[in-house]
């Protein structure tokens, strides 16, 4: 039945500026698409529609998390005081160890995706781990709670602990075993497999011809790390004297945007991208390799400052990434304002790096998804209708303007002022 949503509208159809409709209307379809958006009921097709009406409240396209390590949800905000290779050898490793133990992993599995409810994460590129049964399971518990998730199976098989390192033949079987299981079909395409080599230093070069021919056959997305870290750029350089660079590392192997063998273009989300600039910053524009900002992670981890707004004027596709658990929060409304921050912090070092504004950091975390997830994070028709509804009244919003409300809420709300959570069209109830 199509349904009529009544409420303060914002959202972002371009990064420079905000839409704005008070007392507006947002029509959606059965199949869970916006056919429309106006400020006057009758300008939209009503008939036989249910209109709700959510009063003084603001309805936005819903959060999306570009970047996030399930089976880090329990190291969340310990080990804050290392860089990237030593946490990732005393925490993260031990950690991720116990997935094989599918007890464990459903237990902590069943937190991570409430949390991502919790802080109005409908759509999120998942890390697992190697594990090919628990990353089943993950996959099976976003498909039951509705929510939208391209989730990895990590390759890996050098400089790890024995209890991750998984052999080549090993890791395709259990990619296929994934793709088999045809989550694709039965989510309606909602929750899919990604193809995941966790970082250059993890896998050897036969390991990343595996996961590019996989990535080419299956015509699957890519998800991985660039350019964290300084130390981790010279290990990579070391690792693949041949390349000219990380970025190039990954494109010997077709798991940079283009493929190898057929010449045609995957998705791929890089996390981080803090040093990628000249050449590999040209290869990334040329192959539209999107970036997963993570500012909190980048901060935690002593990794530095990406170039974010020189991303956008570059025509770079930026999205935002919680990467729980180098980052120690899940909502992705703080992402937006440490992303802003941070954006502040390198202007004052350099100011022809301008610093980003509101309207870009919701853009990124929001319709720039759309890259990946297909049409989502606007109110634009045929955008599938991705959304939150906000009820800012304790948040003392008198006589103030609804685009200062809606900063208010990014800056000072959290998880409880959000009354309503909708993934294509279907509200989302609260995961068990």
């Amino acid at each position: 039945m199509k349904k009529i949503y009544k409420a303060h509208i914002l959202y972002t159809r371009e990064q420079s500026r905000f839409e704005v409709i008070e007392d507006g209307y947002v029509a959606v379809d059965a199949d869970g698409h916006v056919t429309g958006v106006a400020n006057d009921l009758s300008s939209l097709d009503c008939k036989d529609a249910e209109v709700i009406d959510f009063g003084d409240r603001l309805l936005i396209p819903a959060m999306n998390d570009m970047h996030v390590h399930a089976p880090q949800y329990r190291n969340q905000g310990i080990a804050m005081d290392l860089e990237l290779l030593p946490w990732l050898q005393n925490y993260t490793f031990p950690e991720e160890m116990k997935y094989a133990d599918l007890g464990y992993a459903e237990r902590m599995y069943r937190r991570f995706v409430h949390n991502l409810w919790r802080f109005g994460t409908m759509r999120s590129c998942v890390f697992a781990t190697i594990h090919t049964e628990s990353t089943r399971l993950l996959m099976r518990l976003f498909q039951e709670a509705g929510m939208g998730a391209l989730v990895g199976k990590v390759a890996m098989n050098r400089n790890c602990p024995d209890g991750l390192s998984e052999k080549v033949e090993d890791m395709v079987q259990g990619y296929e075993k994934l793709i088999n299981d045809k989550f694709e079909v039965e989510s309606e395409g909602l929750v899919r497999p990604i193809i995941t080599p966790r970082f250059i230093p993890s896998c050897t070069p036969e390991m990343l011809r595996a996961c590019g021919e996989l990535a080419a056959k299956y015509q699957l997305p890519v998800q991985s790390h660039l350019s964290e870290n300084k130390d981790e750029i010279a290990w990579v350089q070391e690792l693949e004297p041949e390349s000219t660079g990380y970025g190039d590392a990954y494109d010997r192997y077709g798991l940079f945007g283009e493929t190898r063998t057929t010449a045609t273009r995957l998705p791929v989300v890089m996390a981080h991208c803090v040093w990628s600039e000249g050449e590999e910053l040209e290869l990334m524009k040329r192959r539209g390799v999107m970036v997963a900002h993570c500012p909190t992670s980048n901060i935690n981890l002593a990794s530095g400052i990406a170039p974010i707004h020189r991303f956008l004027e570059e025509g770079v596709p930026v999205g935002l990434g919680s990467d729980v658990s180098g980052g120690h929060d899940f909502s992705i409304f703080r992402m937006m304002v440490y992303a802003v921050q941070m954006s502040k912090l390198r202007y004052q070092r350099d100011k022809s790096d301008a610093f980003l504004s509101l309207s870009e950091a919701f853009w990124m975390a929001t319709k720039s998804a759309s890259s990946f997830f297909g049409r989502v994070g606007s109110f634009e028709p045929g955008y599938e209708f991705d959304a939150l509804v906000i009820d800012d009244s304790d948040l003392n919003h008198d006589n103030y303007s609804l685009l200062h409300r809606l900063e208010r809420y990014i800056y000072l709300g959290d998880d409880r002022q959000i009354v309503h959570r909708f993934c294509r069209g279907k509200e989302i109830p609260e995961p068990s």
